[in-house]
């Protein structure tokens, strides 16, 4: 789903997300376990985002032979991660930033190439709740909204990406088995998205203005929906219906 926001501002959500994660993972210390990730720890996290950084970096240079799992290997051997960590962030915003505006590079195998802004919009969200998942492992549990960093356009924005960009997708398993109605509607924000489910693929159409009730609705601020929906936050009202069949975890 196309995006609002221009590339710098998600290359400037990017360099904030960047910020914190290391700000948050020195604090926490390698060998901290990562309350949002379950089973990692900090160096868990900290090698998977370097790695992701890498490996998209390479696909918008156009570069096919990249090999994930050696690159997170070389991340968990390197002697200072955050350093690691730091490089490949910077790898990713300069190549980015130097990109063709019609550059477009494949996401997946079965996808449609995708343009520079996509990439710069997932990579921003990505490390956005690692980042999140970062300050989780500092503070030894599931973080308030009011603790982090986020800014509201950000926030609706991650909570299209997630809508409309994943939640659409045919692999989803974010199904009804009757046809329903989810509304998402941010209390600080005039965006709101209306999700139609049914037993194929959601629908999810992102509206302003007048809302309209759903069979289910979840409100809050923008930054709250965004963490809870992202399934970064303990909010009681996503229910287990929704952690088990729209969980994303990034992992």
């Amino acid at each position: 789903m196309p995006t609002e926001l221009p590339l710098t501002r998600h290359l400037e959500g990017l360099r904030a997300a960047m910020i914190a994660f290391v700000r948050y993972a020195d604090r926490a210390g390698l060998r901290a376990p990562v309350p949002t990730c379950p089973g990692w720890t900090v160096r868990d996290l900290v090698a998977h985002q370097g790695m992701v950084h890498r490996w998209a970096a390479a696909l918008v240079r156009g570069e096919h032979d990249v090999v994930p799992d050696a690159i997170e290997a070389a991340g968990r051997a390197e002697p200072d991660p955050l350093e690691w960590l730091r490089d490949g962030v910077i790898e990713l915003a300069e190549t980015l930033t130097r990109a063709p505006a019609d550059t477009r590079a494949i996401v997946f195998l079965n996808d449609a190439p995708a343009p520079r802004e996509f990439w710069a919009r997932r990579q921003c969200h990505e490390t956005t709740m690692h980042a999140v998942d970062a300050l989780s492992a500092a503070l030894g549990r599931h973080p308030d909204p009011a603790e982090t960093w986020i800014e509201t356009d950000l926030a609706v924005d991650g909570i299209d990406e997630l809508l409309g960009g994943f939640m659409t997708r045919p692999r989803s398993r974010l199904r009804c088995d009757e046809d329903s109605v989810l509304v998402v509607a941010p209390d600080d924000a005039p965006d709101w998205w209306r999700v139609d489910l049914s037993p194929g693929p959601a629908v999810t159409t992102r509206r302003v203005g007048p809302r309209e009730d759903g069979d289910w609705a979840l409100n809050g601020t923008a930054v709250d929906l965004y963490l809870a929906l992202w399934n970064r936050t303990d909010r009681p009202s996503l229910d287990d219906t929704w952690r088990e069949r729209a969980a994303v975890t990034w992992s």
